[in-house]
């Protein structure tokens, strides 16, 4: 998984689906996936997320680093303040943890939000 596209292909399954999933991907050091979780299923307009549930699979399967994703039913793309909030404890958890976050990833039918490009990981 080399790029914010990559992960909205392997997010087709969630794109359209009326409640939010947060879903992780887990990669070994040469950024191949080993596996994707779903971690949480929400409502409309929101998702509860806590590094304990995310980070658990990664450190058994001895993941290098993570890339999260989570859908948008509106169909926004502009990350809410939960989102930021999520997206900045994950990243301390990880750091803590030696797992590094490389990106996460908003996604609707129609598009997708990279904070690592928009400089807000």
């Amino acid at each position: 998984i080399l790029t914010p596209s990559d992960v909205w292909n392997f997010c087709s399954d969630i794109r359209t689906l009326q409640k939010e999933h947060f879903v992780v991907f887990y990669l070994d050091t040469q950024n191949c996936l080993i596996e994707r979780q779903t971690i949480s299923i929400g409502t409309l307009n929101a998702s509860l997320v806590h590094p304990r549930e995310v980070f658990e699979p990664a450190l058994a399967l001895h993941a290098a680093s993570i890339i999260v994703a989570h859908n948008h039913p509106s169909g926004s793309l502009d990350p809410s303040q939960e989102d930021k909030e999520v997206t900045k404890r994950l990243k301390q958890a990880g750091d803590l943890l030696g797992i590094n976050l490389l990106d996460h990833i908003i996604v609707t039918k129609s598009g997708y939000l990279s904070f690592q490009h928009k400089n807000l990981l």
